[in-house]
């Protein structure tokens, strides 16, 4: 019998699902397998979670997938998949819509339940998988077969990382996902075996459950694929999730609290509030707006976060030093923000050419600054230097000029923004939908130490 701390019990009461909603979701889901099995093209198996039994109550994300023939190609499996996935979806309801990943699939809302009904090759061996998705049955068969007398842990996790903000391997979070912390838990044997062990974790830590791994990783933590020896687990945790990872598991351990389980407060903040923030700070608030592209979370954010990159590295080579920079992926639009600590500059800048001795080049640098009316060519270090008429004065200008879609975006992020961007500064940046982000831009702190102020 496993010894559990009271508030850990009284956290697992919260966190099983009743029977009641075990029989409403798994009644829906067995209406799907019979529909999906009565079209004679396809088998259906529940994965994911819920057919793990390590489901959080309340989080109804039901993952269904259509399994295919192997011998079908490709190309006929997204389109014959894609047209099964939409039947039986308008079958039960007709909220769903198409979504993108590898190949798309439909995701639908059956009463209360979040549907994904997800076309994959039915194959035998998860080293003969021919897309990402085909590993997801054989990582159900794998949990489910060892799982027993340890679900309760892996609930427990799923809140302690949840309530964190390290929870999911999207590219917003960067975290844990719900398959990591389930063999985690299986790799040391319990919620609390596994926090002891983790409070010891360095970089590069590797954990391979079947001793079996095919190749090298050059992640932070890395967790080999029970199925997959050539895959990476925890390839997405990125160092920082790890380390907040590793420090919330030493404060739990130094003191046990029901707060580890908790969500944090909402730090709300309004335009005024924004306004008076900025001035305390003497920074420079910019935001950038545009539609969000029509792909999922997976494609689309890591684009956002290459594109942060590209433009904090466009304001500082002209001069606006990025003090802190974000992104944040809306339902209908998505957000850059920017805070600066200049917003305006000089009419001019120092420009700097070739070295002397290199003659050729040298002489067309002078050649065609000569005429300027500013100050140079002059010699500084050996090389040509002169000054010239700086570009952009102001980071909004610069925001808001065509300069804006060279620098290295995402093709689906440059599609958006090619179709027109809105700039906002200062409190103007306050937009509702984003108003959590923005509160969270300005309160950064790590998930333990967010815990010891709130004690």
């Amino acid at each position: 019998m496993v010894s559990r701390l009271p508030h850990e019990e009284e956290v697992l009461a919260t966190l099983r699902p009743t029977q009641a909603e075990k029989d409403h979701v798994c009644g829906i889901a067995e209406r799907l397998l019979a529909a999906i099995a009565g079209s004679g093209k396809a088998q259906g198996m529940v994965v994911g979670s819920i057919a793990r039994h390590t489901w959080i109550s309340g989080d109804r994300d039901l993952d269904v997938f259509l399994l295919f023939d192997p011998a079908l190609p490709r190309e006929a499996l997204e389109e014959q998949g894609l047209a099964l996935a939409r039947s039986i979806a308008a079958a039960f309801t007709d909220r769903f819509h198409e979504k993108y990943a590898e190949h798309p699939y439909i995701n639908a809302v059956i009463d209360d339940v979040d549907v994904d009904l997800v076309p994959c090759y039915d194959i035998a061996s998860a080293e003969r998988i021919q897309s990402a998705v085909d590993r997801t049955p054989f990582h159900t068969r794998y949990i489910t077969d060892k799982i027993n007398g340890l679900i309760d842990d892996v609930l427990l996790l799923k809140r302690f990382a949840k309530s964190s903000g390290i929870y999911g391997s999207d590219g917003m979070t960067e975290g844990f996902s719900g398959y990591l912390c389930e063999l985690l838990i299986l790799r040391y044997g319990g919620f609390t075996p596994l926090l002891l062990a983790a409070s010891e974790w360095k970089p590069r830590t590797f954990i391979d459950p079947e001793g079996h791994a095919a190749k090298e990783f050059d992640e932070p933590l890395i967790v080999i694929d029970p199925v997959d020896p050539r895959r990476n687990v925890a390839a997405a945790v990125s160092l920082d999730r790890m380390a907040e990872f590793v420090e919330l598991a030493r404060g739990y351990l130094d003191a046990p609290s029901p707060v580890f389980f908790t969500p944090p407060s909402p730090r709300p903040i309004s335009p005024d509030k924004l306004d008076g923030l900025l001035a305390a700070r003497g920074t420079f608030l910019y935001a950038i707006i545009f539609d969000t592209p029509p792909y999922i979370e997976e494609i689309v954010v890591p684009q956002l976060k290459r594109s942060t990159y590209a433009i904090c590295e466009h304001l500082e080579r002209n001069g606006f030093p990025v003090h802190h920079a974000h992104y944040r992926m809306g339902k209908n639009t998505c957000m850059f923000l920017f805070e600066l600590l200049v917003n305006e500059l000089p009419v001019i800048r120092s420009h700097s050419g070739p070295p002397v001795w290199n003659r050729v080049n040298a002489e067309k640098f002078r050649a065609k600054h000569i005429s300027s009316s500013l100050p140079g060519p002059f010699i500084n270090n050996g090389r040509y230097e002169t000054e010239v008429p700086r570009e952009f004065r102001r980071a909004g200008e610069l925001l808001a000029s065509p300069s804006l879609l060279q620098v290295g975006h995402g093709k689906h992020v440059r599609q958006s923004l090619g179709a027109g961007w809105q700039v906002h500064r200062g409190s103007e940046c306050y937009l509702p939908e984003f108003a959590p982000f923005i509160a969270g831009f300005f309160s950064r702190c790590s998930p333990y130490v967010r815990i010891l102020q709130e004690k």
